[in-house]
C-alpha cells in the first residue's frame, strides 16, 4: 500500500458475542477526531448504562499515529489491548471499537477475557467493509484571469479534485490532491505567472 493511503471502515457496524454467560456487544465506528470518539462513547454509555464495562480502543491518523486503549475496570491489558491489537493486525486506522460487556456471573479469568475481547473485535471487523483512503493535500491557488487557460490545463492534466472556485478579476481555486502528487502540482502551478499557491492546513 502506498505511503499516502490507509485502510479504514466504510460505515458503523455492530455484532454480539457470547462467552460462557457474559455478553459482549461490539461496535465499530469510522472516526476522524477525538471529539467524534467522545460522542460515540457517551452515546453508548448512556444507551447501555447498566453494562458492567465499556472497553475500547481507537487509532487516528493515516499511519495510526494517535491511539488509545482503555480497560474500563477490567484487569489491566485484558480488554483495551486485545481490541487495539486487532486494529493493528488488520492495519485499520481512523476507527473506534467499543466492546460493551454484560457480566453473566461466571468469571472468565485473564486468558478468557483477552480471548473474548480479541474475538469480539475480530468478529466486528470481519463484518465491516474495509476501504482504502488517500492522504490528501488541499491547495488554494490565486491567479489573474488572463492566465486561466494555463491553470486549467494543469488541472485537466493532473486531475486534482476541485473543491471550490471563484472566477473574477482575481480567480481562486481550492484543489485537493493525494500527497504523493502534491509537490508536482504545486511546482507546475507555481510556474504560472502571477499564480500564488498556498497549502491549506
Amino acid at each position: 500500500m502506498a505511503a499516502d493511503s490507509y485502510k479504514t471502515i466504510a460505515r458503523a457496524q455492530e455484532t454480539t458475542y457470547r462467552q460462557l454467560s457474559s455478553k459482549f456487544l461490539t461496535y465499530a465506528y469510522p472516526v476522524e477526531t477525538e471529539a467524534e470518539i467522545k460522542e460515540h462513547l457517551d452515546a453508548l454509555r448512556k444507551r447501555w448504562f447498566d453494562a458492567t464495562h465499556h472497553c475500547y480502543a481507537w487509532r487516528l491518523g493515516p499511519h495510526g499515529e494517535q491511539f488509545r486503549a482503555n480497560d474500563d475496570g477490567e484487569p489491566s491489558s485484558t480488554a483495551g489491548k486485545p481490541i487495539l491489537g486487532q486494529l493493528l493486525s488488520n492495519d485499520i486506522t481512523n476507527c473506534l471499537v467499543v466492546v460493551v460487556r454484560y457480566f453473566g456471573g461466571t468469571k472468565l479469568g485473564v486468558p478468557g477475557l483477552i480471548a473474548a475481547y480479541k474475538e469480539s473485535t475480530a468478529q466486528v471487523l470481519a463484518e465491516c467493509e474495509i476501504v482504502e483512503r488517500t492522504v490528501d493535500v488541499v491547495l488554494r491557488v490565486e491567479f489573474s484571469y488572463i492566465v486561466m487557460n494555463d491553470i486549467m490545463r494543469i488541472v485537466k492534466d493532473m486531475q486534482p479534485k476541485v473543491l471550490g472556485q471563484e472566477f473574477d478579476n482575481v480567480c481562486t481555486m481550492h484543489l485537493s490532491i493525494r500527497e504523493s502528487e502534491s509537490e508536482q502540482l504545486i511546482g507546475r502551478l507555481s510556474k504560472v505567472e502571477d499564480a500564488i499557491v498556498d497549502v491549506m492546513e
